[in-house]
């Protein structure tokens, strides 16, 4: 892939953030989706890609727009693979509630995993704890693993997870063993990626999210040089067959970081909505507005954090406060 898509995949995440971000705080999660949805779809038409989207918005005859399966870029260029979540953390942009971003991977078309829309099981950390953890071995040697991984007393170390009920034992082992714990209500895309984010402040993602999110997880550690695991949670025949026609003999496979995001060349990019632990979120200044971005590639290495100011009388604005360009 072309290394000048870097920066226009970030171009496509900054519409997202920016249009999402007018709904802060608004209680409205359905409109801050749509916002963001229209207007990375609209982006994706200036790009010189061949691309189809292998996570989205959900199928065909669930999302009208970036749905599974859907062809997106001018149909110029490299084919890729296309994942994308216009607003990782819904409720919290509703909310104004922190780490919210919109995110967008692309990468060699056949390379990132279609992951159906069911639960994961997941295990995320940064470059120095690399092949310290696993999803088969107890939380408490996992922390351990990682405190020493990192030079740590296990008191210092700090897990993030959901908080949800299915994590209850998780917290208990993790309380046990000694470690400080971060809850968050949605969104852990953030939270895996900042496992890689020197002074985050986060040394390790564990529980049970969406699939789709892991895989948008895997490719941003890819790029950081951490580590991922995942084993995905079927909860019927339905869910187990349709593990099945991806590949997999075994639904209860653990999946490594390579079987999620195949080959070298995977090109990540995310924008701050609501502001957060990585990122912050967008800034309105009356005539302008400022973003703040994550963009990394990881055939070559390279981070980059890109500030940009957005003059919103050069952008055209249509009702419902969603950028279209």
């Amino acid at each position: 892939m072309q290394r000048e898509l870097t920066l226009e995949v970030v171009r496509i995440t900054e519409a997202a953030a920016l249009a999402a971000a007018r709904w802060m705080g608004r209680g409205n999660k359905e409109m801050a989706d749509k916002a963001a949805v229209d207007a990375m779809r609209a982006l994706f038409d200036t790009v010189d890609i061949k691309g189809t989207v292998v996570i989205g918005e959900g199928e065909m005859d669930e999302a009208p727009m970036l749905y599974i399966g859907e062809a997106v870029g001018t149909g110029n260029g490299v084919e890729v693979d296309v994942a994308v979540d216009p607003v990782e953390g819904t409720n919290l942009v509703a909310n104004g509630l922190p780490n919210a971003i919109a995110v967008l991977a692309i990468a060699p078309n056949g390379t990132l995993l279609h992951a159906p829309d069911m639960y994961m099981e997941k295990i995320a950390v940064g470059k120095k704890a690399r092949g310290a953890v696993h999803l088969d071995r107890p939380i408490k040697e996992n922390v351990l693993s990682v405190a020493e991984a990192l030079g740590k007393k296990v008191e210092d170390v700090t897990v993030v997870l959901l908080n949800r009920p299915r994590h209850a034992q998780l917290i208990a082992d993790i309380r046990e063993v000694g470690a400080r714990i971060t809850l968050i209500s949605d969104g852990d895309v953030s939270a895996a990626i900042s496992t890689a984010i020197e002074g985050s402040g986060i040394d390790l993602m564990v529980g049970t999210g969406g699939a789709p999110e892991g895989v948008l997880a895997a490719a941003a550690l890819k790029s950081l040089g951490g580590d991922f695991q995942g084993r995905l949670v079927p909860e019927d025949q339905t869910e187990e067959e349709r593990i099945k026609t991806m590949g997999l003999k075994d639904p209860r496979q653990i999946l490594e970081l390579n079987d999620l995001v195949r080959g070298d060349d995977v090109i990540f990019a995310a924008t701050g909505i609501t502001n957060g632990d990585m990122l912050k979120g967008v800034r309105f200044t009356g005539q302008a507005a400022y973003t703040y971005s994550l963009a990394m590639r990881s055939l070559s290495g390279t981070i980059r954090f890109v500030e940009a100011v957005h003059q919103l009388d050069h952008k055209p604005i249509v009702k419902e406060w969603r950028l279209i360009d």
